[in-house]
């Protein structure tokens, strides 16, 4: 049998706990791993429906445009513990300079001794996404293309990609990440046909999406036939 691992996945902000006193409280109490959530920003216009909507709470939440900065909380909460294990809960790839994102990535789990895991999501919010430049109906191959950009990077001296969305001319940056390819890469996704394709392609686990609808047996019924 597995080994069972507990975690904390949190939305931080500026009104809660700092991500160096949540660390050390999250690791003093025994559990595992703690994992951070990111929006860059929520476009005040709200065309985009909230998907997590129910009759107790049909609004998004404020919460949603207080988050922190994902990245420079998993430093800090790295920076403040020894045997935790830090992620992001989801960083929404294709909305990143992968170049820069991958540098940031490696050089957090660098110094925490290979202590990182890397939760990727397509995003839910069209105008968000759409505000960093990029089409919405390609995030997916965008998200694809660039991982496997950022994988190179973590592995090779030279280091080279070639994909529709975003290609790599070959390059050198280090630091590398403590294990060859990079974090552990799992989808923070619903389950459908193109989640499926994505998966079966590039991740190494499921970040299930917590809906009331959710069928977390069929649903790993389903993502263990598409593997």
């Amino acid at each position: 049998m597995a080994e069972l691992s507990l975690g904390i996945t949190m939305l931080l902000t500026s009104r809660s706990m700092s991500p160096i006193e949540l660390a050390k409280e999250v690791e003093g109490r025994g559990f595992d791993t703690l994992y951070f959530a990111e929006h860059s920003h929520i476009p005040a216009s709200r065309k985009t429906p909230f998907p997590g909507a129910s009759a107790k709470r049909p609004e998004l939440p404020d919460i949603y445009w207080h988050l922190n900065g994902q990245l420079a909380s998993v430093a800090m909460a790295a920076a403040a513990s020894t045997t935790l294990t830090l992620g992001t809960a989801v960083t929404l790839l294709a909305q990143h300079d992968p170049l820069w994102l991958a540098k940031e990535l490696a050089t957090i789990d660098h110094h925490s001794g290979g202590r990182l895991e890397f939760g990727v999501g397509f995003g839910w919010n069209r105008e968000e996404y759409e505000a960093h430049g990029y089409p919405w109906g390609e995030r997916r191959q965008r998200t694809a293309d660039c991982l496997a950009a950022m994988q190179a990077l973590w592995t090779d001296h030279e280091a080279s990609s070639a994909g529709t969305q975003f290609s790599l001319e070959p390059s050198w940056s280090y630091p590398k990440t403590v294990r060859p390819g990079g974090p552990p890469v799992f989808l923070g996704a619903a389950v459908g046909p193109k989640m499926l394709a994505s998966f079966a392609e590039w991740a190494d686990g499921w970040m299930p999406i917590l809906t009331p609808t959710l069928d977390l047996v069929g649903d790993l019924t389903r993502i263990r036939a598409a593997l």
